[in-house]
């Protein structure tokens, strides 16, 4: 990848997709010298969009204000600080470490043009994709897709977390799925970020015994091409081990790395 072309990216991401970008779903924001801290339900979440000049005793205290913010809060259960890459100082892992937070496996933040992802994908026999946020009473077909997201990844997924996404979003927040007659086999959300060139790909996951059969590709040209109707100019996603090649191959760009540091109750 040009250096240019990467350096456009992640200026981009950084200008558009930190900070505020990050709340717009929150049930609450507060702000404490550059972070923005949110609450989502019974989570937190902190972003910012430059660290740049704070070190020492004064981000160790920055660091200790947040978690006893979170900490008095009996609703909440846990928070993620989400930290990239590329961001300064380079010591903040382990101070977020020494304040209590454990870091979790990183990811590699993708970028690249919408109209790359919009291609066709031939799907299995018997398989539809569907969006299911878009209809009177999508609570049904939620609990099914939060059933399916909790087989592919092995934990559990609320669906009330999706409804209230779904809720909240005015309609920016797209829930797909790839289904047989019998079950949903592969879910992902398309998040469209206000104000910006920007959506999101979230939560793609496939049943373990329908992996290798190309439906997280179908499911992502299908998100792909309803945020083109949208007019949405690049999508972005962070991803896993499994998904970056997919996504790598459709054309999206790597442009760093997050790692999320979290701080459970």
């Amino acid at each position: 990848m040009a250096p240019d072309l990467q350096q456009f990216l992640l200026q981009a991401y950084d200008d558009q997709l930190r900070a505020g970008a990050e709340m717009t779903s929150a049930d609450s924001v507060d702000r404490a010298g550059p972070l923005w801290r949110g609450k989502f339900g019974d989570r937190g979440f902190v972003s910012y969009r430059s660290l740049d000049g704070l070190d020492g005793r004064v981000l160790d205290d920055l660091i200790a204000q947040t978690v006893s913010h979170y900490a008095a809060d009996p609703q909440i259960s846990s928070f993620e600080w989400k930290t990239c890459g590329h961001d300064a100082p380079a010591d903040l892992p382990r101070r977020l470490t020494a304040h209590g937070l454990q870091a979790e496996d990183p990811e590699t933040v993708m970028v690249g043009d919408t109209w790359r992802l919009a291609q066709a994908v031939r799907l299995p026999d018997r398989v539809v994709l569907r969006r299911i946020d878009n209809q009177p009473n999508p609570y049904p077909d939620v609990v099914r897709a939060a059933r399916a997201q909790e087989l592919a990844f092995g934990h559990p997924f609320g669906a009330q977390d999706f409804m209230r996404r779904i809720e909240k979003s005015g309609g920016r927040v797209e829930l797909w799925v790839a289904e047989t007659p019998e079950e949903v086999v592969c879910v992902g959300r398309l998040e469209v970020v206000p104000n910006t060139e920007f959506a999101g790909l979230w939560g793609g996951g496939t049943l373990p015994q329908w992996r290798g059969q190309g439906l997280y590709r179908a499911l992502t040209a299908a998100r792909a091409r309803s945020a083109l109707e949208r007019g949405v100019r690049y999508l972005h996603s962070d991803c896993t081990e499994y998904s970056r090649p997919i996504l790598e191959r459709s054309g999206l760009l790597p442009i760093t790395t997050t790692t999320p540091y979290i701080w459970r109750r």
